[in-house]
């Protein structure tokens, strides 16, 4: 066998053995949509109707509290990203870090000092590959989040934005992740979760939703307090579910474009060694017949 055909040949055997690990992690990805698509479904109700209690109570009364009150000059903004602890999916983590390097130029655009939060291990090897400040990171968990796991990643934010900003707080809580919206499609959004916005649901005619009145027992002020780690940790754990989902959807379609990729490879370079192969036969033959030419020439002028 020839150099060159022992080249393709090789070269076949180590895509060929690539493009079954790539086929691996593609039906390792797509089974894993599904539960969490399941658990994105499951958990975005909660959050939903949770955030419709808060606007409801921070509508029916008259108290300042971090959740709901806009700073008269908000200094401090907090920033929380979620990227992946794994790579091999295509554009995802790096089209969350670009949306989170956008939402940070605009805030400091509007003179605010951006404080960073990190979770997965992409986002933290960014920051610290750039040796830019990061207040806090997390890692291990973002293609199964549970929520203990944002109820950890919530504890510094809680604690950040009740304490005043000479002190180490925050103004505002901002939070990047990638939306989960069908298999072929994520997109990174960025969602400011405190202070909140007190947006009234339109009904069906166009009109304002009318809240129900509410007796606050012991104080609406109380209520609020005991509501803002439950709001924040259901929004982090919504976000964590939605980012796991658009992570595998990314790596069930960048690991099917590898594998379809390793096939065209194989492909032409059969092609390549079966060009080889047919080379090496006809200078066989060639060579044989040359020989026996040769030969044949010899013996003739041998007789004479």
């Amino acid at each position: 066998m020839g150099a060159q055909l022992r080249v393709y040949k090789r070269r076949i055997r180590s895509v060929t053995a690539t493009k079954k690990i790539t086929k691996a992690m593609e039906m390792i990805a797509a089974s894993r949509i599904v539960k969490a698509q399941r658990q994105v479904a499951a958990s975005t109700p909660y959050a939903t109707e949770l955030t419709r209690a808060v606007t409801a109570v921070a509508t029916g009364s008259t108290t300042k509290h971090p959740l709901t009150t806009e700073a008269d000059a908000p200094a401090r903004a907090a920033l929380l990203l979620i990227t992946s602890d794994r790579g091999l999916a295509g554009g995802y983590s790096s089209n969350a870090i670009k949306a989170a390097e956008r939402l940070t130029e605009r805030l400091r655009g509007e003179g605010k000092e951006v404080v960073t939060y990190v979770i997965g291990r992409k986002g933290v090897a960014y920051y610290g590959f750039r040796e830019r400040k990061i207040e806090d990171s997390w890692t291990g968990f973002t293609d199964s989040p549970t929520y203990a796991d944002a109820k950890r990643a919530a504890a510094p934010l809680i604690e950040a934005v009740t304490q005043e900003t000479a002190e180490g707080g925050v103004d505002e809580l901002h939070i990047v992740f990638t939306e989960f919206i069908s298999m072929m499609t994520q997109n990174p959004v960025e969602s400011r979760m405190l202070p909140l916005s007190l947006d009234i649901t339109k009904d069906e005619d166009g009109k304002g939703e009318l809240l129900p009145l509410f007796d606050f027992e012991p104080s609406a002020e109380d209520v609020l307090d005991a509501l803002l780690p439950r709001y924040v940790e259901s929004r982090i754990y919504n976000a964590l579910l939605q980012a796991a989902a658009s992570e595998h959807a990314a790596r069930r379609r960048a690991m099917k474009s590898a594998t379809d990729n390793a096939g065209d490879l194989i492909k032409s370079l059969s092609r390549l060694a079966n060009a080889a192969r047919q080379a090496e036969i006809t200078q066989e033959i060639s060579e044989i017949v040359g020989g026996a030419s040769a030969l044949a020439d010899a013996t003739a002028g041998s007789d004479k």
